[in-house]
């Protein structure tokens, strides 16, 4: 799991390289021809959120996108060629040829893979200095909001164009999606709450992170006064002990299905207790079960998928 992180990015300002033209030599007798090299790639300066300034493509080729947004990229008709954080079962057929960098990064393989840009969506210096070495390298902010995270990597992919255009087909679409459930399944003003566990015995909140940044849309459910004070915070998340649940827990909950087999039964235990039975969520039947490896992901590919889903899932309570 990614450490929490703040959003204090700032765009650098743009600068282009032109191209230079030779010409070539004549010779006795024959024609004089001009000959125009390869130019150069063009680069400009970026500074990320995190203050890092670095030189980098204008319109990279061989990108790697290390973080849970990877996703994004392929929303923008753009492939990596290597990457980590992506869900295969909600786009495999989208991943033949992306290289897994692994996790925690793996730096030979990246240098393998000669990328002309590095989209780190992590914060350890360390991983940015040794990544910096291998090709220009950018830490981005995957807990940003989508509307801010989809324009920015669209900037810096060169991709500005087709950006726009997917933020305003899928705000449509969410729009017209929250209008139906709010004729249907929903009540004005409904708070809603996501939870995970984690090896450990840990219980996690989620704020900014995953399946809860499409339940806070503008038009969507509410968060409990206490979940608002952790998105207030700019975290990804929040531990909470079982002692709290109820402080948390809002008109509806999702409980995220992990996979590991330690928190596998820490989530069987907590819907056997009684803390548990005792919500209400719980009592009016408004629990909602949801595979954590499939759904709890923030990229712009798996919000499409859950404007689908999502609707179905509220119709089928726990």
């Amino acid at each position: 799991m990614n450490n929490f992180r703040n959003i204090a990015g700032a765009l650098g300002t743009i600068v282009f390289a032109t191209s230079l033209l030779f010409g070539c030599s004549s010779q006795t007798n024959q024609k004089q021809e001009s000959a125009t090299p390869p130019a150069e790639a063009a680069t400009r300066s970026y500074t990320d959120y995190k203050g890092h300034t670095s030189t980098i493509p204008v319109s990279p080729q061989r990108i790697i996108f290390w973080g849970e947004t990877f996703g994004d990229t392929l929303a923008l008709g753009v492939k990596p060629v290597g990457g980590y954080g992506y869900t295969k079962q909600v786009f495999e057929d989208r991943l033949k040829g992306v290289e897994n960098v692994g996790f925690p990064i793996n730096l030979e393989k990246v240098l393998e893979l000669k990328p002309d840009i590095i989209l780190y969506a992590g914060i350890e210096e360390k991983d940015f200095e040794a990544l910096s070495k291998i090709a220009p390298t950018v830490i981005f902010d995957t807990f940003a909001p989508l509307e801010e995270r989809m324009t920015k990597l669209g900037d810096l992919l060169g991709k500005q164009e087709e950006a726009s255009k997917w933020l305003k087909g899928y705000q449509q679409s969410a729009e017209n999606m929250w209008k139906k459930l709010k004729e249907t399944e929903m009540k004005e003003g409904e708070t809603a709450s996501v939870f995970t566990y984690y090896p450990g015995d840990r219980l996690f909140v989620m704020a900014r992170t995953g399946l809860s940044q499409v339940l806070y849309d503008e038009n969507g459910f509410k968060p409990t006064p206490l979940i608002q004070e952790v998105l207030a915070a700019q975290k990804g998340f929040e531990l909470v002990s079982l002692e709290r649940l109820p402080e948390f827990a809002g008109d509806r909950i999702f409980i995220l299905n992990p996979t590991d087999e330690e928190p596998k039964r820490s989530t069987e235990a907590l819907l056997k207790s009684r803390i548990w039975n005792d919500l209400p969520a719980v009592k009016n039947g408004n629990v909602h079960l949801i595979e954590a490896q499939q759904w709890n992901w923030g990229s712009a590919l798996v919000r499409e998928n859950l404007l689908h889903v999502l609707p179905g899932l509220l119709r089928r309570s726990s």
